[in-house]
């Protein structure tokens, strides 16, 4: 009987806290992109909707952030919500968009002390993503979002 083929490799998995920025890193990686992206807290220890959760990045309520993949990547993970040091306040929706343009996934109006909604988004083929959070109200950008547990798979 022939033998069968060895398993696939785990693929590499980058947390978006952990992430270089593109000034800095050496392109062989995922990077934060300098310049085009907004303000970034990476942290570990995020809260959504009263859950923990081990680690994440904390953006403004209207904000994009610009991530470089550098390399061939499958997929983008995280929880999404509004983060629990707003109290409360607050109402947004996330979006992932591939580098073209193209708005991969999105998620409904998201409230402060909701539970963090799911993100699985097919990324292969991409260059780049852009991780955008958009205030449901004009005046709704003062909240803090987060993309908790935020993690890219590559290969």
């Amino acid at each position: 009987a022939p033998t069968p083929p060895p398993p696939a490799p785990a693929p590499d998995v980058y947390q978006v806290n952990e992430l270089d920025y593109s000034l800095f890193g050496d392109h062989t990686a995922p990077e934060v992109v300098l310049g085009e992206s907004g303000w970034v807290w990476q942290r570990s220890g995020v809260s959504v909707g009263g859950t923990q959760y081990a680690h994440g990045v904390t953006v403004n309520g209207r904000s994009s952030v610009v991530i470089q993949l550098n390399r061939q990547c499958a997929r983008y993970e995280a929880m999404a919500g509004v983060d629990d040091l707003t109290m409360g306040l607050g109402a947004v929706r996330f979006s992932v968009f591939g580098g073209d343009g193209t708005r991969l996934w999105q998620s409904a109006v998201v409230r402060g002390n909701d539970p963090a909604v799911p993100v699985g988004v097919n990324v292969a083929g991409q260059e780049r993503i852009r991780l955008v959070v958009e205030p449901e109200q004009p005046f709704g950008g003062a909240a803090l979002a987060d993309w908790a547990e935020s993690r890219i798979s590559c290969r």
